[in-house]
């Protein structure tokens, strides 16, 4: 007989829980990269737009030609976007996507917590998609109107909030708190993966059709919708009729419903052969769940009872979904709400205006400037994990954050002095400001927001996760709107008065956390302990 693969035995060493699990990282990771792939290519798309009205200005400075003069009007035939403001108006249409994107949050995650995730998720990605093809077609049909795109965006940016709550309450459900910094640290990279792929897909049309930098992103994120609708499994618990129907004959299940630390009924299936019942000692049960917190809640193909005879117990209740002021009240909501307003104000001005502003720093073009911003977001994923790690390890998520808070707002200052010199020097420093910039964004957005959803005051309501997850990032997203609109106006007066703005934006996020910091660090002389527990 001959030995079995080694990739066979690790494939059969897995159960039915791990592949359920795995199965759901997987698909919400690739959905919510679906989405940041979607907002990636308005960045892009930018310098192209700017490139072709400066250049015309060079031309008409240069020569009044009737040639030259004909080449200007084709390159800055692209309206509205051709006058001196165009750093308003492409800051304005930031602010539009921004703002409603903010708005919207505050009501995603309540309406969310009334709904199935799966299909206002679907929704959402398939109205996102449509409104980022509508943004495309502008240009495809030579639309002009700033109002056309102003509305596209507003569209865009509310259908967008159905993504977030949605996503960190699925992952939520399906894991316990042990090791949940970094299981959502590498996680959370989909927010760098899907703006790097969004860079280069934008990037490869920018300079023949920019409106395909919008089209092929908006049909992959309504084809992720078409796969949520088919694949995405809520919580464990949703598989119970699954299995009922899959039950093979001669054996009889029932369900046992037991309060899980998520506050929804935990499945078991308890088994019954027809010829004589089954039972299974208490010890044995104990031993399987030792390692609860951190094991997927789902049926058990061996169950665990007390040496009884099988009984059916009814399942408790849907716990209630929790209000917006009760969501307040836990402890650390507020705090991390705001420190994450400017942390994400830095973000997202990064996201939004970084590739402007290598063209102008570095004299690379549209494309090469997409490709260069890139590493700020590879940075963001080793910064992220590194967040996670280091939180479980210390378990002091504020702390965490507030040590790379402090280590990012001198990093900026050395960006805006070395990005000067040269490509080896600024590839560096993309990669360092990336760590320290998206490292406390990520860690705040999902585990300390999936903490927060699953306080111990929430006495095992997971309905409040979603709530949660939408006030902490819908705040952020307030930071989001305001950042590349203030970046569009002060760069006016010189980029020095950007990242001045995003330096105090930096100190004023560590200031948020200098109460849960002061905690942690007296509570750790105890035992270890985060903030928001």
């Amino acid at each position: 007989m001959a030995p079995v693969p080694l990739g066979v035995r690790l494939l059969v060493s897995f159960n039915r829980e791990q592949w359920y699990r795995a199965l759901t990282f997987l698909l919400t990771f690739l959905l919510y990269t679906s989405f940041h792939l979607s907002r990636k290519p308005i960045s892009i798309v930018k310098s192209e737009l700017h490139k072709n009205c400066s250049s015309a200005s060079v031309v008409e400075a240069s020569t009044l030609t009737s040639a030259a003069q004909h080449v200007s009007h084709h390159d800055c035939s692209w309206k509205p976007f051709d006058k001196s403001n165009y750093k308003q108006l492409l800051g304005a249409l930031d602010y539009s996507f921004l703002c409603a994107y903010a708005v919207g949050m505050y009501l995603s995650g309540i309406i969310g917590e009334r709904l199935p995730i799966r299909l206002y998720l679907t929704v959402g990605m398939l109205t996102s998609g449509l409104f980022t093809c509508l943004f495309g077609l502008g240009f495809t049909f030579n639309i002009h109107n700033m109002s056309f795109y102003i509305i596209v965006q507003v569209a865009n940016g509310l259908v967008q909030t159905t993504g977030w709550p949605s996503v960190v309450a699925c992952i939520g459900n399906w894991f316990g708190k042990g090791r949940r910094g970094l299981i959502m640290g590498l996680w959370n990279s989909h927010t760098s993966v899907g703006n790097i792929l969004g860079s280069l897909i934008a990037g490869y049309w920018v300079s023949s059709n920019w409106g395909l930098s919008f089209i092929v992103p908006g049909l992959i994120i309504a084809a992720m919708g078409v796969v949520c609708f088919l694949f995405l499994i809520e919580h464990p618990n949703d598989l119970r009729s699954l299995f009922d129907d899959s039950n093979p004959d001669g054996h009889h299940v029932t369900m046992k419903g037991r309060s899980s630390v998520n506050g929804h009924s935990e499945t078991f299936l308890q088994y019954k052969e027809n010829k004589a019942p089954a039972y299974y000692s208490y010890q044995d049960c104990v031993q399987n769940r030792k390692s609860f917190d951190t094991e997927l809640l789902l049926p058990r193909e061996t169950s665990c009872v007390l040496v009884q005879p099988v009984v059916v117990v009814k399942s408790e209740s849907e716990p209630i979904a929790i209000s917006f002021m009760g969501a307040l009240r836990i402890p650390g909501v507020i705090e991390f709400s705001l420190c994450l307003l400017f942390a994400k104000l830095v973000s997202y001005t990064f996201l939004f205006w970084l590739p402007l502003y290598i063209t102008k720093a570095a004299h690379l073009d549209a494309k090469q400037a997409g490709d260069l911003s890139t590493l700020f977001d590879v940075g963001g994923i080793v910064g992220g994990i590194l967040a996670g790690v280091v939180s479980d390890k210390l378990g002091m998520r504020a702390t965490t954050c507030a040590v790379m808070l402090l280590l990012a707002a001198p990093t900026l200052y050395g960006f805006s002095m070395i990005s000067e010199l040269g490509f080896g020097p600024t590839v560096a420093m993309l990669l360092v400001c990336g760590g320290l910039v998206n490292g406390p964004y990520a860690l705040i957005t999902t585990a300390v927001s999936a903490d927060l959803g699953t306080h111990k005051s929430l006495k095992g309501n997971a309905r409040a996760l979603s709530t949660v997850t939408a006030i902490i990032d819908g705040t952020g997203s307030v930071g989001a709107a305001v950042g590349p609109l203030l970046a569009g106006v002060l760069s006016v007066g010189g980029w020095d008065h950007v990242f001045y703005m995003l330096m105090a934006a930096d100190f004023l996020s560590l200031l948020f956390l200098l109460r849960l910091v002061t905690k942690e660090l007296i509570s750790v002389k105890s035992r270890p302990i985060t903030a928001v527990e």
